[in-house]
């Protein structure tokens, strides 16, 4: 059997969507990458732009992981993994090569467009208060620690899913999923905002 090319019994453990469309684009389907880009693409520009900080960046981040899953990803593909969490790994990669180059670039934007609110001025500006206390307390995270709190809590990965995005033992993201939570906790206290009025 071909390195590149993904086995039957491997294939047997996604659920029958995710295997023909991983199947249809190993295949050159350019349909199927357009389906697997509706179905995750918003997820994969959220987490690109979490670590990159620049929308810019994380389309360009975005379309290299489409790149590179059209490019011979697609046949690479182990079937262990939730299709979600290998499109993550892809993206954490390519991000992190882009910061590389780009030193300077910031890893979040606290002038991000804010959701609209439908309270009054003084709440939506008590929530900006808030929003921009909370991207402070993220941006004194470390990188690694970002990432582990995005992966978990904002898509839902496992901690062991959250494991292979960042090619790191369980128990590593276990200590930065917990040195993160403390950390963030104490920045927020000390800024006088509780965790629940950030939720």
């Amino acid at each position: 059997m071909e390195p590149l090319e993904c086995s039957l019994s491997q294939m047997m453990t996604l659920p029958d969507t995710e295997r023909d469309l991983i199947s249809r684009i190993a295949a050159g389907d350019a349909d199927a990458l357009r389906e697997l880009y509706d179905a995750y693409g918003q997820r994969l520009a959220a987490f690109a732009f979490r670590l990159t900080g620049d929308p810019a960046a994380a389309d360009e981040v975005v379309q290299d992981t489409l790149l590179a899953v059209w490019q011979g990803g697609a046949r690479r593909f182990r079937s262990e993994s939730r299709v979600i969490a290998w499109l993550l790994g892809i993206v954490h990669h390519k991000a992190l090569d882009r910061l590389r180059r780009q030193r300077d670039l910031p890893l979040l934007d606290s002038n991000a467009p804010a959701e609209p609110l439908e309270d009054g001025p003084a709440a939506q500006a008590a929530r900006r208060d808030q929003h921009r206390l909370l991207q402070n307390g993220l941006e004194a995270l470390s990188m690694e620690h970002r990432t582990v709190l995005e992966l978990v809590f904002y898509q839902g990965l496992s901690l062991a899913e959250a494991a292979e995005v960042c090619a790191c033992p369980v128990g590593t993201i276990k200590s930065r999923l917990a040195y993160a939570k403390t950390a963030l906790r104490g920045a927020l206290n000390r800024a006088g905002v509780s965790e629940k009025d950030v939720e």
